[in-house]
């Protein structure tokens, strides 16, 4: 049958689409308008074809273009689609520093890091993701940036992971993602991402239907006689490509006799069995050689190069080779790259040519290709492909390619590495020479699993292993339970992880001493998931006893930061502090590489600082932690400690980086797969939201929501959480009657339910929703409770909330001078420990009562304050109740004060320290160095007798309002 191109004739019945795509295209980087096009479609309905366009009036358009595509037979070459579409890029832009060594595994794929020294790999595929996307960005600064992505039904999974990362942080600038894909084949987590895509706006989908049947007949069938054209429309059933193939073999005499699209089912690539057979129809005329030829290149696919099809059918001379290709490329079977490389003319024909080789041919090119890629040097994780495609059987020297390969893809693509292993572990003989290494690769298996959010494959895995575990496996069945414990915690079922800990900690014999510590530790974290710390503080006094006794210094480090955790929740702050002193004096000594097999310690040790409102101590402590478990992929820890980087950040009035942290921590709970984990990030995320966003906004509220419905029905302290922080934006939203149901949901009546350290920040909330349904007896009665709660934990933070539910009870009395009083207290309490947030919101309330009471000096310098704060830290929805309260201008006259000892150059700069201004700011603002500042600053401290920043805010503050008074 004579050559034909169906890529190459007219575009037909498509303007509709390709004027909405040139809309999309004229509107790159505009507010409002979409990152990723969705192009969803059937096999051969023209999608291809339609993308080719889409780049062809790009690139008139002065647009970079960067097109890959994925494939069937590489679903497990990790970013291989995105791989193929950076192929294009400047190799000089690449090479350049505005491109991060990080992003190497996308840009050059799974054999791009040979010339890496070993170790320096990257190990924390969100730091991957984030670094791809600042290449994006870059790219798309230089002239605008359109990245096409076809065939992504096929996609491995992590690309359909990055591209998730980028619908839900889209790309910033002028950057377009085009994707395409066939509906009925699209992975669920794909149609997920792109569905929530389409509801946030960043997405606009697009579903190709099949061609108009006048259009198509005049445009591509006029020499027809009218009857025949209707026909063989009719068999096409409107599918660009399988008309192109039927027209095709009508006038070359043809009979496409029973070729219709549905009626004989699909291949098992979603071939529409007559397209199916029109396309493989034209192999039949092929001689043996060519025939072989096309096979190689169907297998070989990116490893098509000259040379590697030579190698795998039977080593031709080049000129027979020549003669081969030649004749296929002239019947537009095999085309060839700008790279060299040969390709079959359509994705589609390359699946059924891939099919419908024989098996042992197949297998015979996998191996050639792995052989000969070992012989030039190629890393395991490039050579993985071809060797699982070439196993029959059991393979040691296979087996220890995929197991290294594995290794290789364990922190950047943990759903392949967890394939590949379940690959060798398939084949491995079941006899007792191979239990060991069985053992090792199982628990490896789980760990990838578990990283890649396959988080019940994985508990049922251990579970086997477990089961299966004998006396000698002593080390390997610990590791293993302290992983299933960790699987459960994230699946929502801490007290099956309690109790499957607690009974291997009395089992007989007893576990070691590493293993009885790491145990201890993961009883501990769990029974801090069901609010349960109080059952097992003797367990983990035994923990902490055992550790110190064998010289265990991690897990006494562990013990500690896990008992401070423990004692914060309830509330018990001495015994928190003593036990976080302890901890951090261990953690401060150790070296990062130390501290790297017990990171889960500085989780809990910055979540205790943060409790205890030592907020640079907690910040300073997941700093690191971040940093370590970044180098050292355990992700698993990232979002604990985002959370509470977030948290501090909240807490000090950060509110851009804390947003930054909080959407972090939510993309890898998502990617991980755990629910409660999910809801634990939102909760975070939800308070930021109802500061960082305006007044009226609803974005705090859904994602609230959210985070309750991803807790679902778990009695879990972050699902109570949940439902607390749910109260808290009802309220603000003015809802208090479903503020109220939240927070007694999940506390009960008596807020028994919650940890003694939030019950006072939710009782605070609760006043207002009793004043705001006018039950003043039960505000007056959770105020009370709030003031005792605080004055036991003796917090500051705490302290302030009690406050300000006694100020709204003054306030709801119409005594507007006491409640000024007590919301300036508030914010007075909130200053030592540098609750920037919480003072600025205290006076602002403040404000609004000073006014009413008639003390407008007072008033216009606690807003003044207050303003300064919010508009720092970018709490817009403070700024607007600050815009909302502001005073009238009022002068004021001079008194004097503490600070008239100072100097006009210092007096500025107290002024500028009480504007929460840092050192480096202050140098920056006023033109000198930061060593100057210090000095100023070390004068300022001794001159007024205050001991720190804060204390010297405050006295600023209260000279400020004395002079107004």
């Amino acid at each position: 049958m004579p050559a034909w191109d169906e890529t190459a004739t007219m575009l037909v019945g498509r303007a509709e689409e390709l004027g909405r795509l040139d809309s999309v295209i004229g509107g790159l980087g505009q507010d409002g308008a979409p990152a990723v096009v969705d192009i969803a479609g059937d096999a051969g309905m023209g999608k291809s074809r339609l993308l080719s366009e889409l780049c062809a009036r790009a690139r008139r358009g002065g647009l970079t273009v960067l097109r890959g595509r994925a494939t069937e037979y590489e679903r497990h070459t990790p970013f291989q689609t995105f791989t193929d579409a950076f192929a294009d890029v400047d190799p000089a832009f690449l090479a350049s520093d505005a491109v991060s060594e990080a992003a190497a595994p996308v840009l050059c794929g799974a054999g791009g890091g040979r010339d890496r020294a070993p170790g320096t790999g990257h190990r924390d595929r969100f730091g991957l993701y984030r670094a791809v996307a600042d290449v994006l960005t870059g790219l798309g600064e230089r002239s605008g940036l359109v990245m096409v992505l076809d065939d992504l039904h096929w996609a491995d999974p992590a690309s359909l992971e990055l591209l998730d990362h980028v619908v839900r942080h889209p790309v910033r600038g002028r950057v377009l993602l085009v994707v395409a894909r066939r509906e009925r084949q699209t992975p669920h987590s794909l149609a997920a991402a792109l569905t929530r895509g389409v509801d946030t706006g960043a997405v606009l989908r697009m579903a190709l239907r099949p061609l108009p049947e006048r259009e198509s007949i005049e445009t591509l069938a006029p020499d027809l006689p009218a009857g025949d054209a209707k026909e063989i429309y009719a068999a096409s059933e409107g599918n660009p490509l399988y008309l192109h193939c039927l027209l095709h073999a009508h006038r070359h005499g043809v009979s496409s006799r029973g070729s219709t699209s549905r009626s004989n089912g699909d291949t098992a690539s979603g071939v529409p069995s007559g397209l199916a057979s029109l396309l493989l129809d034209e192999l039949t005329a092929l001689t043996t050689a060519q025939r072989r030829t096309v096979e190689a290149v169907a297998v070989l696919g990116d490893h098509a190069t000259p040379a590697m099809v030579r190698l795998t059918t039977g080593n031709p001379t080049a000129e027979e080779l020549d003669d081969h290709t030649g004749a296929l490329a002239r019947r537009d079977l095999l085309r060839t790259g700008s790279d060299g490389r040969w390709t079959l003319r359509h994705p589609l024909l390359r699946a059924l040519v891939y099919e419908h080789t024989p098996g042992a041919r197949r297998a015979e090119i996998h191996r050639g290709v792995a052989d000969e890629l070992a012989r030039t040097g190629a890393s395991a994780a490039e050579r993985a492909h071809h060797v699982e495609r070439s196993l029959v059987g059991w393979d040691p020297v296979a087996a220890a390619v995929l197991s290294e390969a594995a290794a290789q893809f364990a922190h950047t693509a943990p759903a392949t590495a967890a394939h590949l292993l379940d690959v060798v572990l398939r084949l491995m003989p079941d006899t007792p020479a191979y239990t060991r290494q069985r053992g090792a690769l199982t628990l490896a298996r789980a760990r990838a699993l578990g990283v890649g959010g396959s988080l019940r494959e994985s508990r049922d895995l251990l579970h086997t292993l477990i089961s299966g575990s004998g006396q000698d496996d002593a080390s390997l069945r610990g590791d293993a339970i302290a992983l299933c414990a960790m699987m459960e915690r994230h699946l929502g079922h801490s007290p099956e992880a309690i109790a499957l800990l607690q009974r291997e900690l009395v089992r007989t014999p007893r576990p070691e001493p590493r293993q009885a510590v790491s145990l201890g530790l993961a009883l501990g974290m769990a029974a801090l998931n069901t609010v349960s710390y109080p059952d097992v503080r003797e367990d983990l006094r035994r923990t902490l006893a055992v550790a110190r006794s064998h010289g265990d210094l991690m897990g006494e480090m562990g013990a500690l930061a896990l008992g401070s955790l423990g004692e914060a929740y309830e509330g018990r702050t001495a015994t928190a502090r003593r036990f976080a002193d302890a901890a951090a004096g261990l953690v401060d000594g150790l070296t990062d590489p130390t501290l790297t097999e017990v990171s889960e310690s500085l989780v809990w040790l910055a979540w205790a600082e943060a409790l205890l409102e030592r907020y640079a101590d907690a910040e300073r402590h997941a700093d690191r932690g971040v940093d370590i478990a970044r180098r050292s992929g355990q992700v698993h820890v990232l979002p604990h400690l985002l959370s509470s980087r977030a948290f501090v950040h909240l807490n000090t009035c950060r509110l851009p980086t804390a947003l930054e942290s909080a959407e972090e921590a939510e993309s890898v709970a998502r990617a991980i797969g755990s629910s409660d984990l999910l809801a634990f990030t939102l909760c975070f995320k939800s308070l930021i939201l109802l500061l960082r966003r305006p007044l009226g906004d609803t974005g705090a509220l859904t994602t609230a929501e959210e985070a309750v419905a991803a807790a679902g029905g778990s009695r879990h302290w972050w699902a109570s959480l949940a439902r607390c922080v749910l109260g808290h934006t009802a309220l603000v939203s003015g809802d208090p009657r479903r503020a109220q149901d939240a927070i007694l949901g999940a506390g009960g009546p008596e807020l028994l339910g919650l940890q003694p350290s939030i019950r006072p920040g939710q009782l605070d909330t609760l006043v207002g929703t009793a004043l705001a349904l006018g039950d003043t007896e039960q505000a007056a009665r959770w105020a009370a409770r709030a003031a005792d709660e605080a004055d036991r934990m003796g917090l500051h933070g705490q302290r302030g909330a009690a406050l300000r539910a006694e100020a709204a009870l003054a306030q709801h009395h119409g005594d507007p001078g006491a409640a000024a009083r007590l919301f300036e207290s508030a914010a007075q309490a909130y200053a030592p420990s540098g609750a920037t947030l919480w003072e600025a919101y205290s006076l602002l309330l403040a404000t609004s009562q000073a006014q009413a009471a008639g003390d407008a000096p007072r008033a216009a310098a606690m807003w003044e304050r207050a303003r300064r704060l919010a508009d720092a830290g970018g709490a817009r929805l403070l700024s607007d109740l600050a815009s909302l309260l502001r005073p009238p201008a009022e002068e004021s006259l001079p008194a004097p004060t503490e600070l008239d000892h100072l100097t006009a150059r210092e007096r500025q700069i107290a002024e500028l320290v009480a504007e929460g201004l840092g050192n480096q700011a202050i140098a920056t603002k006023l033109y000198l160095s930061r060593r100057t500042v210090e000095t100023h600053l070390s004068a300022i401290y001794r001159k007024t007798s205050v001991p720190s920043r804060s204390a010297l805010a405050g006295l600023v503050t209260r000279a400020a309002l004395d002079r107004r008074a």
